[in-house]
């Protein structure tokens, strides 16, 4: 018995791509003097030792020896999978399966249900689908970086009974962040060898448009020109602008022009401008307060040089009071002066002439005066 199990032949299983090659060896430790022979699934016989006896160039011998018969079949097919027999034509004859089986190549996932843009807040309904796994394959999905919760997943046998078709669908509510979002299928499957087949689609969502006023130039002035812009963002992008003023029943303009011009600036054009922007998503207001400035208004930033000059002129102006003090002071000074003396000549004067006289000090020189007539 123990020399049964040892001049047994040995093989082993073997797992091969679609398209990929599969090599068969088969052993043995007594051959007795007969040849090992490989047949396929359908007991045709490929080898006979060295011998080829099926006419198929995708079967090539690799090694002949009497303990050892090794084949290989390149170029795969899902047709080739089953059991192959390996045999040693002793009396009894002995054999030795070995089981081949052939995987079916997921082919690149599909994505449906993107082909249109979603509204914004609406439920999107994504579904992925790979064919021609064998065994099925697995699929999963994400957003951006974000994996997402697939559902519903399918698995259908395709035509030629081998294979499989598998699918998944993903359901989630889309806001306006998720435009232009990146949302990934992948399969992942043995005989992809650990790397990973994917497809990836952009999303287009549908959102509400926004809205605001720019003025060209910044701070209008009478007499200039002024673009007032209505920058409308959304998707899809609006392409009608409504131009209103508040107080007035006439619309200024209406039309896919979003900038209303002035070509010479009036104070009466002061007041608050409406726009009104519109996309197939619905409408939005804007609204900009026009206050037309003086044609050559004093530039904010003469502002210090104000304050240089306001300080000149208070120093000047504090310098002329304290110059006016000074000589009010002198002025009076003298003043008082010229009475004291007048006051002194009229002490011992009989009249107010000799009083004004002996005040300046002429009491002397009309003594002379006498003194020369005499």
């Amino acid at each position: 018995a123990a020399w049964l199990i040892e001049s047994q032949p040995t093989t082993s299983d073997e797992t091969v791509v679609a398209g990929g090659t599969v090599v068969l060896k088969c052993q043995v430790e007594d051959p007795d003097d007969s040849s090992l022979q490989w047949s396929n699934p359908a007991q045709q016989t490929l080898y006979f030792g060295e011998k080829r006896a099926l006419r198929d160039n995708r079967i090539q011998l690799q090694k002949s020896t009497p303990n050892e018969l090794t084949i290989s079949i390149s170029d795969v097919v899902l047709s080739d999978e089953g059991e192959y027999t390996c045999s040693i034509f002793t009396m009894p004859v002995r054999t030795a399966k070995a089981l081949v089986t052939v995987l079916g190549i997921p082919q690149k996932p599909q994505i449906f249900g993107h082909e249109q843009p979603i509204d914004e807040e609406k439920i999107a309904r994504l579904t992925c689908r790979s064919s021609g796994s064998k065994p099925a394959a697995q699929l999963r999905w994400r957003k951006g970086n974000k994996e997402l919760k697939g559902r519903c997943t399918e698995v259908v046998e395709d035509p030629n009974g081998k294979t499989f078709t598998v699918s998944s669908r993903v359901e989630f509510r889309v806001t306006k962040e998720d435009n232009d979002a990146e949302v990934t299928c992948t399969v992942d499957h043995e005989s992809l060898q650990n790397t990973e087949r994917s497809t990836t689609q952009k999303l287009q969502v549908h959102y509400k448009p926004t809205a605001k006023i720019e003025p060209h130039p910044l701070y209008p002035r009478e007499g200039e020109k002024l673009r007032l812009q209505c920058d409308g963002q959304g998707n899809p992008v609006p392409q009608e602008f409504l131009w209103e003023k508040e107080g007035s029943d006439t619309p200024l303009q209406l039309s896919s022009d979003s900038v209303l011009f002035f070509p010479f600036l009036n104070k009466s054009d002061s007041g608050t401008y409406v726009c009104t922007a519109t996309s197939s998503m619905g409408s939005v207001v804007a609204k900009y307060n026009l206050d037309v400035s003086d044609a050559s208004p004093v530039p904010s930033t003469s502002g210090p040089y104000h304050a240089v000059i306001g300080g000149v002129v208070a120093v000047i102006v504090f310098l002329l009071l304290s110059l006016l003090i000074v000589l009010g002071h002198y002025l009076i000074r003298h003043k008082g002066t010229y009475l004291t003396h007048e006051a002194k000549g009229s002490d011992d004067a009989p009249d107010a002439d000799t009083a004004i006289i002996n005040a300046e000090g002429g009491q002397a020189s009309g003594d002379d005066k006498k003194e020369y007539f005499i």
